[in-house]
């Protein structure tokens, strides 16, 4: 994470809203941890809020919705092809083809709260030609719980927890 401190303390935002684009269609990007040290330091005045929070909710669903499309039109054939790039084996992509099959709608909605799905959940579901309205659905209500769970989270707990994590420092 440490060399992404200066492009978020420089660009702010932005910056934020780039790592988490290209993390949301397969880059190998850190931005669940850049969400929440932006959040940390907008508690410290460093960063607005709620430019963190816009950034990161647009570059997730713009990320994902970029995924469907290189997945939708590009095909299985794509990925089979440059899968790897991404770490998408045809084996994986096996069993994320199966997990959307059963579950598509429920995946969209959760895997931007797991690593590997959170980067190719939108190639896979565009590549199985999910419905584009119902992986939008899912895809903005995914955004916004991990948006508001790793970005709003510590901006709001770390208040609240920082006495406790004194006293524990105390006894280590």
């Amino acid at each position: 994470m440490s060399f992404l401190e200066p492009y978020i303390a420089a660009y702010g935002a932005l910056a934020l809203f780039v790592i988490v684009y290209f993390e949301s269609f397969g880059a190998p990007l850190p931005g669940e941890s850049a969400l929440i040290a932006s959040s940390l330091l907008a508690l410290h005045g460093t960063l607005n809020i709620e430019a963190v929070l816009i950034a990161v909710f647009i570059g997730a669903v713009l990320g994902d919705c970029t995924g469907y499309l290189i997945g939708r039109f590009g095909g299985r054939r794509l990925i089979l092809r440059y899968g790897h790039l991404v770490k998408l084996t045809p084996e994986r992509l096996e069993q994320f083809e199966k997990l959307f099959d059963s579950k598509g709608i429920y995946v969209v909605a959760t895997a931007r709260f797991v690593v590997l799905l959170r980067q190719l959940n939108g190639i896979v579901a565009g590549s199985m030609k999910m419905n584009p309205l119902h992986f939008l659905a899912a895809n903005i209500v995914g955004a916004t719980g991990w948006t508001l769970a790793w970005g709003l989270g510590p901006y709001m707990l770390s208040g609240i927890l920082a006495p406790y994590v004194a006293q524990l420092r105390t006894l280590f």
